[in-house]
């Protein structure tokens, strides 16, 4: 199935072609759940470039974007990592949730970012690899409520001079969003989980509850609606009961929530 296109309601991806056009990195910052990955997928689409990316996680090592070194019927060769090939190519990288990586892994990363647009390769020959002028960086961050995130040291920050602020759309514009995923299902059925959505969104933001559901779960509403099952159940499946992860005490605020805007 062809993913839907992603609806740029903020005008993100223009704002990303500026920078494109200016040479400077980006810096998308946003809670799970509001399109970053979407928006960066179009954009690279849109500007027809090939697209790189790494999902940084505590795991994530200087290997990963690097290389490595292998042994092959007693030859020793160099993997060259994703960092180093897209580089070479003059591809468009994608450095998602930068800040769950590694200090060590950060400040190799940030050898290439700095304006010489360099990194020189002390795991392999010592070759001294410049980007192609093409070459270009999105990096996204979720914010340090997020569990494994941690905050970006400045010397990182300064290599993404342009920062998007992408937070959850306005309900006219999240209500648009799942009707590309969704049919046949009535309008105020939709708005009424997007009212719930952002009920239990204001409540996490002052701390009040634990979780913040994101768009991809009012879209996951919808799709439950769609294929039959009633508005009440689908908002217990996808909104509800998650809640539980955290105690019966968090679980039946939400399931009061939820009865209060659909009934018993």
């Amino acid at each position: 199935m062809e993913k839907a296109q992603y609806l740029d309601w903020n005008n993100s991806i223009q704002i990303l072609k500026k920078a494109y056009e200016a040479g400077l990195f980006v810096l998308i910052i946003g809670p799970k759940g509001t399109g970053k990955t979407s928006l960066v997928r179009d954009f690279a689409k849109s500007m027809n470039a090939n697209l790189d990316s790494i999902n940084f996680s505590l795991r994530t090592r200087e290997s990963h974007l690097v290389g490595t070194k292998t042994l092959t019927d007693g030859t020793v060769s160099f993997d060259e990592g994703i960092l180093i090939k897209s580089m070479r190519q003059g591809d468009l990288l994608y450095l998602d949730e930068i800040n769950s990586a590694e200090a060590d892994v950060l400040l190799r990363l940030d050898e290439a970012l700095d304006d010489r647009r360099q990194i020189m390769l002390k795991e392999s020959t010592g070759e001294v690899v410049r980007a192609n002028q093409n070459w270009f960086v999105i990096a996204t961050i979720n914010p340090l409520t997020h569990s494994g995130t941690k905050e970006l040291p400045p010397q990182i920050l300064s290599r993404f001079p342009v920062r998007i602020r992408l937070e959850y759309p306005p309900e006219n514009i999240e209500l648009e969003i799942i009707k590309k995923h969704v049919s046949g299902v009535n309008d105020s059925e939709l708005i009424q989980a997007i009212k719930l959505a952002n009920t239990l969104r204001q409540a996490a933001a002052v701390e009040e509850l634990f979780y913040s559901p994101s768009l991809r779960e009012t879209i996951a509403y919808g799709k439950l609606v769609e294929k039959g099952m009633s508005p009440k159940e689908a908002a217990n499946y996808v909104f509800g009961n998650v809640y539980t992860q955290w105690g019966n005490i968090e679980y039946q605020k939400v399931s009061d929530i939820i009865t209060s805007m659909f009934g018993n």
